[in-house]
């Protein structure tokens, strides 16, 4: 997890890194191309389940690479040593996956909004 403050809490996420099995692909099953369960294998891929920012965040210099969300998500990958980060979203909060794209994420393969697999989830990708 990691804290952003200065004389308050400013935002924070929360990540880890992930291997081959265990409890928290729940979600996940089906969508993950055989790429990304590589590098689970390898230990280069992390789940990110939280950026929690101010909404202002998500409306301001999303594109910027100083914005707090990006600042905080590209951390986890860096401190992990992961290649790949991965998040599950719900597939009605299209507020969430329009603030998680404006931030760098993008759909996984195979997954436009004509063209999403079928589930109550959505899976975006956050690549180095």
């Amino acid at each position: 997890m990691l804290i952003s403050e200065t004389t308050a809490l400013t935002g924070c996420a929360y990540g880890f890194p992930v291997r081959g099995g265990g409890p928290w692909w729940e979600g996940f099953d089906g969508y993950l191309p055989g790429r990304l369960l590589r590098l689970a294998a390898s230990g280069r891929l992390i789940v990110i389940s939280g950026i929690y920012v101010p909404s202002r965040v998500r409306r301001q210099n999303q594109d910027r690479a100083w914005n707090l969300a990006r600042r905080l998500q590209r951390r986890l990958l860096t401190d992990h040593g992961a290649a790949v980060a991965v998040t599950l979203v719900n597939r009605s909060d299209h507020r969430t996956v329009e603030a998680l794209r404006s931030w760098g994420w993008r759909y996984i393969e195979g997954d436009t909004p004509r063209t999403s697999p079928l589930g109550p989830f959505r899976v975006l990708v956050l690549d180095t």
